[in-house]
């Protein structure tokens, strides 16, 4: 299937400015400028972005030639004012540039336009960064001119083909909303260089020997007793969390420390086996002549939030996570996560609004027993329907607009009170001038709020309604899509006779991609059945409208009676006076259930698979013509495929058999093994073993047949009519010569009659050819009369005694135990049953 790929990174590209509206802090805001270097590691894949504006150049740049970090000059230097991503060190970026230097900073500063250098102009460069990684690619972008004079942004990929065009388009964009702040750089005198100087809970560290003194205050964090420390700082290593060592290692280890203010929440274990939340603040005193490096700084107890910049950060993630969130319970999943642990909450629930009811989406903890009664006896399926009629509390929240908070005590209808015991908070969701939902946050134990909490209550409140209002019109039109799709493909496949049909269809798990794939089985005359599977170029509400519509065609074409060359043919020539930029892949196969042989046309799809009774298996090799839209003269030929009792045919669409890992004749000869190693007594088993290696990231649609020929083989003779004064009474006799054959000796008149009443009326009111079929099977005798004329016969309602004619019809009613017509290569069949006894 052809991918969307565009559409892809526009959404990409939109959902970028979506995020840059969900940053609320002020514009030249240190809190902003770092909200936008995040996004710029979100959306543009990049490892590592770094922002730098003129300045002083009184701070040795890490890297640096010697003196180069010297000049005593004021603003002549580019230096840094903040970075994200991994360690900076490994890609050679400094702490400083000079502004007549020949670096891409500063050159894309000069020149005011970006640079992107791939990793041979960055290794050829007049200032190459010295690496301890391999080939990268630079991007330099200038910023908008601000009251400190602009600057400069340099983001790095490690992508073997750089920056491409979509990622250049949202650099672009987060660069021109970056306005740097006003620097602040601490004086030397004023850096913690000597442990005698070192504040409360605070440690330093020496790079060279791994020895650290800390104070009393630090070692009772940790749960360690001075007596016992060694002084080593990898007794105090020792005690991290598996999963948080290599962030805490990239700052104490001297090879990843650059020079500035790090900050970084990690967990501990204690030795009475509680882990518990820390948060380090560093900085790294370069050496002095003689001197060693040394990192200093402080320990402090984060398991309670506190007020500062660890709240804007935590803001600015929330509002990274939720531009990313495609749907309600991604959503409301961000929402949790980011706020659980760090509010040390016992229980958050996240809901839609829908008129006067709250429709869960995530509970956390999911088990029904940690929630309210009511809300059990009103659980729906995966999650409750709580009403909010029977919250009057919530109800106001809900109408005042504003986060509520009750601490422990307060009096609360059952409903709310079982959630938070020990502390209750209400966030009502706003988006767009309404409420789009609610959230709950619960505490078992006592909990006080502080205006630390409030704010980030606050602050998520606003950014999780507008995700959730996004995410809820993602979800209707996905939903729209995804039941569009749903209502053109058959709802169940008819009962064959002499084989057995099952069908499967996979959905993209890729976010609204909802694809062209398409599947059909056709009951035929004469025991034929036509199989088809097709699909549409593209993921989108217009290919599964497409679909609809090529489906349709061929299965009206099919029941029209013409061969499956003619089928396909009129399907290419529909397309094509479509005018529609899509074009269709379709594999039709005709199937005669009574000589098990089958006709096989291709369309630019893939060919059939097929496993004989014996378990050997192969790729059908078949001619095939273009893909459905391309060419409006296409030929498409016919192969023939012999079928015996107990062989198993398969169709299928490339989502199964090809991706990115997995070449199209290997995905098929893979499945030619999996139907050879399978039992094809269990039809469905063997549908759902194929799917198993399915590419999520495009539909699949999957259609199998197990032949078994028919138990009992239909009699058939046919007789052309030749237009004649004695036409009729030669096809009496024809017909009273069949029934010798056949053993029929019972309703022999009433077949008689209808015989002639049928050639009498195709005779009568049609021109060209007529032909006159009969078949017994099962007890029951057919007769079949095709002409040339489409214009199906209608039965009087009234006939007055002088009328001469209008009676067949009539006649052939009464006689028969069910009669119709049928179209056939243009023309029309009119049939009729007669039982026998």
């Amino acid at each position: 299937m052809v991918s969307d790929g565009a559409a892809g990174r526009r959404t990409r590209t939109l959902r970028a400015e979506l995020a840059l509206k969900t940053l609320n802090a002020d514009r030249g805001s240190p809190e902003r400028l770092r909200g936008v270097i995040e996004l710029v590691l979100v959306f543009s894949g990049a490892v590592v972005a770094a922002v730098y504006a003129p300045g002083e150049g009184d701070v040795p740049g890490e890297g640096d030639a010697p003196g180069e970090g010297d000049a005593p000059g004021e603003g002549d230097r580019l230096t840094l004012l903040e970075s994200a991503g991994v360690p900076r060190s490994l890609y050679g970026l400094r702490d400083s540039y000079p502004l007549t230097g020949g670096s891409p900073a500063a050159e894309s500063y000069r020149l005011g336009q970006p640079l992107w250098l791939g990793p041979e102009e960055v290794a050829a460069g007049p200032d190459t960064p010295r690496t301890s990684v391999g080939d990268f690619s630079l991007a330099a972008l200038p910023l908008p001119t601000g009251p400190h004079g602009g600057g400069c942004l340099l983001a790095v990929t490690d992508s073997p083909d750089g920056f491409d065009t979509e990622d250049r388009h949202c650099l672009g964009l987060l660069a021109e909303a970056m306005v740097c702040p006003e620097q602040s750089r601490p004086a030397p005198e004023d850096a913690l260089a000597a442990e005698d100087l070192l504040p409360r809970s605070s440690f330093s560290l020496a790079m060279d020997t791994g020895r650290v003194e800390v104070d009393d205050e630090t070692l009772e964090l940790f749960g360690i007793g001075r007596e016992e420390f060694d002084g080593k700082v990898e007794t105090l290593l020792r005690m991290t969390v598996p999963e948080d060592l290599p962030s805490l290692m990239s700052v104490v280890e001297a090879d990843h420390m650059s020079i500035g203010d790090r900050e970084l929440e990690f967990r501990i274990l204690r030795p009475t086996g509680e882990q518990k939340w820390l948060r380090l603040r560093g900085r790294l005193l370069p050496a002095g002549d003689g001197q060693t490096d040394r990192l200093v700084g402080t320990v402090a107890d984060a398991s309670k939030l506190r007020p500062g910049v660890n709240e804007v950060a935590r803001v600015q993630r929330l509002a990274a996570a939720l531009a990313t969130a495609g749907t309600v319970r991604d959503v409301s999943q961000a929402v949790v996560t980011a706020l659980r642990q760090p509010l040390r909450a016992d229980r958050i629930a996240l809901a839609e609004l829908e008129g006067d009811r709250l429709v869960v989406t995530v509970l956390d903890p999911p088990q029904p027993e940690a929630w309210p009664e009511l809300w059990r006896s009103e659980w729906r399926s995966e999650w409750p329907d709580a009403p909010v009629r029977t919250m009057p509390t919530l109800a106001a929240a809900l109408r005042e607009g504003r986060a509520a908070i009750w601490p422990a005590g307060t009096p609360l209808e059952p409903a709310l009170a079982d959630v938070g015991p020990g502390g209750l908070a209400v966030l009502p969701l706003p988006a767009g001038g309404r409420m789009a939902g609610a959230c709950l946050i619960g505490w078992d134990a006592p909990h006080d709020f502080g205006p630390d909490e409030r704010a980030l209550l606050t602050a998520s409140a606003g950014l999780a309604g507008q995700a959730l209002m996004r995410a809820h019109a993602f979800d209707a039109e996905h939903e729209l899509v995804a039941t569009l799709q749903r209502t053109l493909l058959p709802r169940r496949l008819p009962t064959l006779p002499g084989a057995v049909a099952v069908a499967r269809y996979l959905p993209t798990t890729a976010g609204l991609e909802v694809g062209g794939d398409w599947y059909d089985v056709i009951p035929l005359p004469d025991n034929h059945v036509a199989l088809v599977i097709g699909d549409v170029q593209g993921h989108n509400a217009g290919a599964a409208t497409l679909m609809g519509q090529m489906r349709t065609a061929l299965r009206a074409y099919a029941v029209e009676g013409h061969p499956p060359d003619v089928v396909v043919s009129h399907a290419n020539r529909l397309l094509m006076d479509m005018e529609t930029d899509l074009f269709a892949t379709c594999a039709y196969v005709d199937v005669d259930m009574e000589e098990g042989m089958a006709w096989c046309v291709r369309a630019g799809h893939l060919p059939p698979v097929l496993r004989h009774p014996d378990g050997s298996t192969e790729i059908v090799v078949t001619e095939g013509g273009p893909p459905l839209g391309v060419v409006t003269q296409a030929e498409f030929p016919m192969t023939e495929i012999p079928l015996r009792p107990g062989a198993l045919l398969a169709l299928t669409t490339d989502g199964l058999v090809e991706s990115a890992e997995l070449d199209l004749e290997d995905g098929l000869r893979r499945m030619a093994d999996q139907m050879a190693a399978s039992d094809p007594a269990h039809l469905g088993l063997v549908a759902d073993a194929l799917l198993t290696y399915a590419n999520r990231s495009d539909d699949v649609a999957l259609l199998l047949m197990r032949y078994d020929g028919m138990a009992l083989r239909p009699e058939r003779e046919s007789w052309t009519v030749w237009r004649v004064p004695q036409a009729v009474g030669h096809a009496r006799r024809f017909t009273k010569r069949t029934l010798r054959a056949w053993g029929v000796t019972e309703q022999t008149d009433a077949i008689l009659l209808v015989v002639s009443e049928l050639v009498t009326n195709a005779l009568v009111h049609t021109d060209g050819q007529v032909r006159l079929d009969l078949t017994l099977i099962n007890n029951r005798f057919r007769v079949a009369v095709a002409d040339i004329s489409p214009r199906t016969p209608i039965k009087p309602t009234s006939i007055g005694w002088e009328a001469t004619g209008g009676r067949g019809i009539l006649l052939v009613e009464a006689l028969s135990a069910a009669w119709g017509t049928v179209p056939v290569s243009g023309g029309k069949q009119v049939w009729c049953e007669i039982a026998l006894s």
